[in-house]
């Protein structure tokens, strides 16, 4: 009696690792951060040929200054997007512990430091409500977060209404406008970014903790079964929003020197551009600090080139969405061209094969 086995086929949604075939330095290069870097880089070449003193220190400052929100924004908006959530109430957050410290310092009589501490606190207590809502409650964190989006931008608009707090210390104020060494395009602010994304950077890339993030944006079920604390890692996540989001408050408030409830309004979507732009899939599992950090920086060149060429604000949004929507493209595209690369190597192998058959000489009996 015969017996037949059968082999089990591979089931159609398991993973492969054949990128890692390939040597370290092919998968650097051939990947979209080490494009967005390229493209940044070519954007700095051609501004400095086309535009006048682009390069100078003076421009590289308020390049710097007014990219400062944003690179801090996207540090945990990436960790938030790769594990295929979003948080849209970020810029909502900013505005109101901006107002809380202008209202803690300037009416409750209360220090700079200790308002400042205050208000970092309650952008935390924001981003642990998002996080509770969506990791505990389970609920869609676009849905959640649009819902706060308006929640905390109504809470700071009834607080201060149509008024401003601008009585803040000179001492704090002069720190956010301040240059690291004088005559140099290195504002104050990139220290503390500096610090940030080196511990974003080791928390995400170089950490237990980190993998788990990549793994819930993967496949949180999976992620689940192999130890990783699903709800707890979104629910820290989201503080780390918060926190960091009390902290642009702060600077945003000092930069200005106005505390009110308009504060970053629509720097949001800002931010979620320039994250997806570095490289991070929207379906979440997959992206890298250095790549959203040269996408922040990407839109701030071409953002300043324009206005010193003489754009309007509408032609830079136009061509800053063109961008935006082509990096999102490009991830399927470029899949699209894997396939059909792919299948033409199968036909042609199989077509090799079947005249190899043909010429074959026949056996004898």
């Amino acid at each position: 009696m015969s017996t037949l086995t059968e082999t089990p086929s591979a089931p159609a949604t398991a993973r492969t690792y054949a990128a890692y075939s390939r040597p370290f330095w092919q998968r650097v290069v051939f990947s979209r951060e080490f494009a967005v870097i390229a493209l940044l880089i070519a954007a700095i070449v051609y501004s400095r040929s086309q535009v006048d003193y682009f390069d100078g220190p003076q421009t590289m400052y308020y390049l710097f200054r007014d990219s400062a929100s944003i690179l801090l924004l996207a540090l945990p908006m990436t960790a938030i997007i790769i594990t295929g959530e979003i948080d849209l109430s970020v810029a909502s957050t900013v505005g109101l512990t901006s107002v809380a410290f202008g209202m803690l310092h300037n009416d409750a009589g209360l220090s700079a430091m200790v308002a400042a501490i205050l208000a970092i606190g309650i952008g935390a207590l924001c981003g642990a409500f998002n996080g509770f809502l969506v990791a505990y409650v389970g609920l869609p964190s676009i849905a959640v977060t649009i819902g706060t989006l308006a929640l905390f931008r109504g809470i700071a608009a009834g607080l201060l209404g149509t008024e401003s707090r601008t009585d803040f210390p000179d001492g704090w104020t002069d720190w956010a406008k301040q240059r690291i060494v004088e005559d140099q395009p290195y504002p104050m602010i990139l220290i503390p970014f500096v610090i940030l994304a080196i511990a974003f950077a080791l928390l995400l890339h170089f950490s237990p903790f980190g993998r788990g993030v990549f793994e819930i944006g993967l496949n949180d079920e999976a992620a689940h079964f192999t130890g990783v604390d699903v709800a707890r890692t979104k629910a820290i996540l989201f503080v780390l929003a918060g926190t960091v989001a009390g902290f642009v408050g702060i600077y945003t408030t000092l930069v200005t020197g106005v505390a009110r409830a308009e504060n970053s309004q629509g720097l949001e979507l800002q931010v979620i551009a320039a994250v997806l732009l570095g490289g991070v899939s929207i379906f979440g599992g997959k992206g890298a600090l250095h790549g959203v950090i040269a996408g922040v920086l990407l839109i701030g060149v071409i953002q300043r080139a324009m206005l010193l060429n003489g754009q309007t604000i509408n032609i830079i949004n136009i061509t800053i969405g063109v961008l935006l929507v082509l990096s999102v493209m490009s991830t399927s595209l470029l899949a699209l061209a894997r396939r059909v690369i792919e299948a033409s190597r199968g036909a042609r192998t199989s077509g090799r094969a079947s005249g190899s058959d043909k010429t074959a000489p026949a056996s004898g009996r």
